[in-house]
């Protein structure tokens, strides 16, 4: 004979389990719309707009280790490293494979000087064949050799990358500042040239062409290269040392 209080019982807990599961999952749409809505603006470079957003979407389900990497790109872009590192160590914590958060903790050890531990997130995620750009850690990783002024190792990162993509601006003037701190000025403005053809946009890398025709006696192109920089990042602080630099330039031309 069936066991009525039992299967009543076993029915109410099943019922009770898929009612909570079909809440969680509205929970957490819910909260990614909210998500959806604020990288749409970080995408645009509206970080306060994006950053209500993202603070809206954890108030309905925190648990979402996408919303917190977002969180922690908010506050990085609002200079704050070190609660932009509580919300990338967050997002690893809920998905501990998960690489962009790595890279972008890396990045915040890297901006703050720590580049030991920034080498050790780097490096966690170089051979993550699952990762899409593997090319961005490569790249990490030969800037902070860089600053630790291991300019063999460094250079062997920045070349990595470069064999994952060709071109790639970041890591062409890398290889461009390493060789400059090793006095190979030829083939430093030989990377800048072609970071400037893969980025013409990039300012901070014209300012770094421009200084690197001056270091070799270029006046001409070193202007050239200046006025890029001002043409691209007007009121910037980078334009105005770049004006500098121009000035500086053609005062000593007309010096008797």
């Amino acid at each position: 004979m069936c066991n009525k209080p039992v299967l009543i019982c076993f029915a109410a807990f099943f019922w009770m389990l898929t009612s909570c599961a079909a809440n969680l999952k509205e929970t957490q749409k819910q909260s990614a719309s909210y998500r959806n809505l604020g990288e749409a603006y970080l995408a645009q470079g509206n970080v306060t707009a994006a950053l209500k957003e993202f603070l809206n979407a954890e108030k309905i389900y925190a648990d979402d280790p996408f919303l917190q990497n977002d969180l922690g790109l908010a506050y990085l872009a609002k200079n704050k490293p070190d609660t932009a590192m509580e919300y990338f160590q967050k997002a690893i914590q809920l998905k501990p494979d998960y690489a962009p958060a790595m890279n972008n903790l890396g990045t915040v050890y890297m901006n703050l000087k720590d580049y030991d531990k920034a080498i050790s997130c780097f490096e966690a995620i170089t051979n993550d064949l699952l990762y899409a750009t593997p090319h961005y850690p490569l790249t990490n990783l030969g800037i902070c050799y860089y600053h630790k002024q291991n300019y063999d190792r460094s250079e062997s990162y920045f070349q990595k990358a470069l064999k994952i993509l060709p071109g790639f601006p970041i890591a062409l003037k890398g290889l461009a500042k390493t060789h400059m701190a090793q006095g190979k000025l030829a083939s430093a403005i030989s990377f800048l040239e072609d970071a400037v053809k893969n980025a013409p946009q990039a300012a901070d890398i014209w300012y770094d062409l421009g200084s690197a025709y001056l270091e070799n006696r270029q006046p001409d192109k070193a202007i050239g290269a200046f006025q890029k920089v001002v043409a691209l990042a007007p009121s910037s602080d980078l334009a105005r040392e770049a004006e500098i630099k121009i000035r500086s330039i053609k005062k000593r031309d007309k010096a008797p």
